[in-house]
């Protein structure tokens, strides 16, 4: 089967963007599930969970991300060029689990500041039936672009019912929780996590219609705000921004900057797409924002000048070397994604990932990965990162040597001694940059390690010969 007869639709796309997951069917037969959920059931009961190695432990599993219908999927979402990410799980929800609280998975730390572009994507895999009483993974749909939950009646919970093989594709930071089991049965779901290396430039999906086509019937209304994700799915940037109707005068643009802070969270993300629709005008209100010391105008007020797109460039600068940690954090998020379009300022992200503190650090050496030229100024720093005190900062910098790919052939040197982090994930990542690297000296460090640290699927505890 073809990937490109897989890819998603229009409709599937607007409802990815506006509510956050999908649910997706392939065709193995029901024994690959079958044969699938008994191999794991007897790995968790004799061996314990595989945890990351649950993709070599379990060969079948490998078939199901090589199948049209997933992979279609993804790259639909995330381009033809996305990554598997070194971190997968196997959640097994034995009866008399209580329910899990409401929450969003960590990027190795919670104080990321979260994209609403599709940078990362997850995907849930039940090889078995589910239904209510075996605790279902449930999702809060369209909340993937809040820090906060609502907790009010916005809030609709899905749950992943489904028969054997249900897939739910979900953006990465849409708030779930694993549901209470009340059945006699073991409910298995296996996740596996999923990292764009590229901003789009076309459409990765099969696009039909070049305008956002209004989403009704919703409990908010973030028609502005998933307009912007569509356009950059298609290859837009946010100078290309325009609203869903008309945009309005200037006279509420006060009152627009005034909700960035406010403390009902739909309200203020809403307030800084909506504010970007208005291109220029609404730069100084977003700037000052940016600028305010308050945290929840910061960060909505980063979102919006990210989608006005370059013109709002300078301003991102400034707020670059600001006094307030939000501002500087926020500004060093926006530059990143702008993109290419930052790349004049590359030298003023660099210096960010010095900053003293370490929030910015993070965000300054992602936002350098994304931006991704020139690579004469973003390798040094990049490298740098490799070695900074805080793991997330070194796994992100090996992370945006990955998106540099063949660029950063002069970070081979440090990718090779991060080898020896001792955070897997670090590790993980430069392996991988050196793979996408691809030269041969990158390619013969690279195969040396995974030689040497080759998993061998049927050794187990029982068969150790």
């Amino acid at each position: 089967m073809s990937v490109s007869n897989h890819l998603l639709t229009d409709d599937q796309m607007r409802q990815f963007i506006s509510r956050g997951y999908l649910l997706l069917r392939t065709d193995f037969p029901k024994e690959f599930h079958e044969t699938l959920n008994a191999k794991l059931s007897e790995v968790m009961e004799k061996e314990g969970n595989p945890g990351n190695n649950i993709l070599p432990r379990l060969r079948e599993v490998n078939e199901v991300f090589r199948h049209p219908v997933i992979h279609g999927a993804l790259s639909s979402i995330l381009g033809q060029n996305y990554m598997v990410h070194p971190h997968r799980h196997c959640h097994f929800t034995y009866p008399g689990r209580k329910v899990q609280g409401w929450h969003r998975d960590s990027y190795w730390g919670h104080q990321k500041v979260r994209n609403h572009h599709n940078w990362w994507a997850m995907i849930f895999y039940y090889p078995h039936a589910v239904d209510r009483q075996m605790g279902p993974s449930g999702i809060l749909p369209g909340t993937q672009y809040y820090t906060r939950r609502a907790g009010d009646d916005t809030e609709q919970p899905v749950y992943m019912e489904g028969a054997q093989g249900t897939f739910a594709l979900l953006h990465y930071d849409l708030w779930h929780r694993g549901e209470a089991n009340l059945s006699q049965q073991t409910r298995a779901m296996m996740k596996f996590q999923f990292v764009r290396m590229d901003a789009p430039t076309t459409p990765a999906w099969n696009n039909q219609q070049a305008d956002w086509v209004e989403v009704n019937g919703t409990a908010v209304d973030h028609n502005e705000l998933w307009a912007h994700q569509w356009r950059w799915h298609r290859g837009g940037n946010g100078a290309e921004s325009k609203g869903v109707s008309a945009p309005g005068g200037e006279a509420d643009l006060p009152a627009l900057a005034e909700q960035l802070a406010s403390s009902y969270e739909p309200k203020g993300v809403d307030a800084g797409y909506r504010l970007a629709t208005r291109g220029e005008a609404a730069i100084p209100f977003l700037a000052k924002a940016l600028t305010s010391g308050n945290v929840t105008a910061a960060r909505n007020a980063g979102y919006g000048l990210s989608a006005v797109g370059r013109a709002a460039q300078a301003d991102l600068l400034r707020a670059l070397h600001h006094e307030t940690e939000e501002a500087r954090m926020h500004a060093a998020f926006a530059l990143g994604e702008l993109g290419k379009d930052a790349a004049d300022v590359a030298e003023d992200l660099a210096q960010a990932t010095t900053d003293q503190s370490v929030l910015v650090r993070r965000t300054a050496v992602e936002a350098l990965g994304l931006v991704k030229e020139p690579a004469d100024a973003l390798v040094p720093a990049l490298v740098d990162g490799l070695t900074d005190e805080d793991g997330q900062v070194r796994f992100t910098a090996a992370l945006s040597l990955q998106r540099l790919g063949a660029a950063a052939a002069a970070a081979v040197p440090a990718l090779q001694a991060a080898l020896r982090d001792e955070n897997r994930y670090v590790r993980a990542n430069a392996v991988d940059a050196l793979l996408r690297i691809g030269a041969p000296e990158a390619l013969h460090i690279a195969i040396d390690y995974l030689s040497a640290h080759r998993w061998c699927p049927t050794t187990t505890p029982e068969n150790l010969f």
